[in-house]
């Protein structure tokens, strides 16, 4: 089992940034993460994803070049840095993890989620 907990969101004027973190417990080695977001209406979308040695990142083509996710396996801990942040952006965030050596990009391949932040950019 491993448990998440996900936080820094925020309300952020357009152009700003927010580091979100999602700190995790319990049987954590071995896993990948990823992040997830959720916007009104809509399905969850992929963002990112890391590896557990952290060699392997994949972002979705909307965030590249602005989002950077990294992990602190002493911390058990991963972020995911925004910056230039749009109000398209605007959503519910989730860390995610799984296990296994690949970074998946479809929620369903995530067996432990995050109980979600909330990150509101504002035009």
């Amino acid at each position: 089992q491993v448990h998440l907990v996900d936080s820094g969101g925020g309300l952020v004027q357009a152009g700003g940034s927010l580091r979100l973190d999602c700190a995790a417990s319990g049987r954590t080695f071995s896993t990948t993460m990823g992040w997830f977001r959720q916007a009104s209406g809509k399905e969850r979308e992929f963002v990112s994803g890391i590896s557990w040695s952290g060699g392997a990142t994949y972002y979705a083509d909307s965030v590249k070049g602005r989002f950077t996710i990294s992990r602190d396996n002493a911390k058990n801990t991963v972020y995911l840095q925004m910056n230039s942040l749009k109000p398209e952006d605007t959503a519910v965030y989730y860390c995610a993890a799984r296990s296994g050596a690949i970074v998946a990009t479809i929620a369903a391949s995530y067996g432990y989620w995050g109980q979600g932040t909330q990150v509101t950019v504002s035009s």
